[in-house]
């Protein structure tokens, strides 16, 4: 999936003078395209619109001036159906603020997902859980859960469906080193198969996962 920005800027940020700002934006008031399979870092300070930016691409908020185009159709255009399709087969997602059910357990949370695609069985799903170490919190409510380990079962949810952009905003933020490599390591290996498109926010961190890009906002 071709991804295109065409002079977009969150509506929040309209009142700002991003010319004066320290850093200059790749994105915001620009023209930019991020291909198929190509992986890509966003880092910015907090305010900056990074949660903004990934909800603009799920098609969650349209509090923008200018326009986004998925496939070279512009998704002010998308139906309600429209990004029902796109968010089960095209577009997988790790909210910041994750989104789970907490009144779930934890593989509750998993299986609700798995069941919509219908391609995250089971026996995926406690594997994929035994590699971030959390499996023995699958019978657990996602309630009493430590916001790591929620963090790493929103992780799993997202890729337990097809796509062909996976959206990652700030999904380490509260995982330790060997958390986030392990977590690393799972999201590479399921972008790689789906060859997709990543685009990650965060706020500067290096990780070793090589991204093919390094944007501003």
């Amino acid at each position: 999936m071709q991804i295109t920005l065409e002079n977009v800027l969150p509506i929040p940020l309209a009142s700002q003078n991003l010319e004066n700002s320290s850093v200059v934006s790749n994105i915001w008031q620009t023209t930019c395209n991020f291909s198929m399979g190509q992986t890509t870092q966003i880092s910015a300070h907090s305010g900056k619109g990074k949660s903004s930016f990934i909800h603009f691409l799920y098609g969650i908020r349209n509090d923008y001036t200018g326009n986004i185009f998925l496939d070279n159709q512009n998704i002010q255009k998308f139906s309600m159906q429209n990004w029902a399709n796109i968010r089960q087969s095209k577009i997988a997602i790790v909210f910041q603020d994750l989104r789970l059910f907490l009144h779930l357990t934890a593989e509750e949370n998993l299986l609700v997902k798995a069941n919509l695609t219908d391609i995250g069985k089971q026996k995926n799903i406690k594997k994929m859980a035994e590699k971030l170490q959390i499996n023995h919190l699958l019978d657990k409510k996602t309630a009493f859960l430590s916001y790591g380990e929620r963090q790493r079962i929103a992780i799993i949810r997202a890729v337990l469906q097809p796509f062909e952009v996976l959206l990652l905003d700030e999904p380490f933020s509260h995982l330790d080193k060997e958390n986030i490599e392990r977590a690393i390591d799972l999201l590479k290996d399921e972008s790689e198969k789906n060859q997709a498109t990543v685009l990650m926010t965060s706020l500067g961190y290096q990780y070793h996962w090589n991204f093919q890009n390094e944007m501003n906002l």
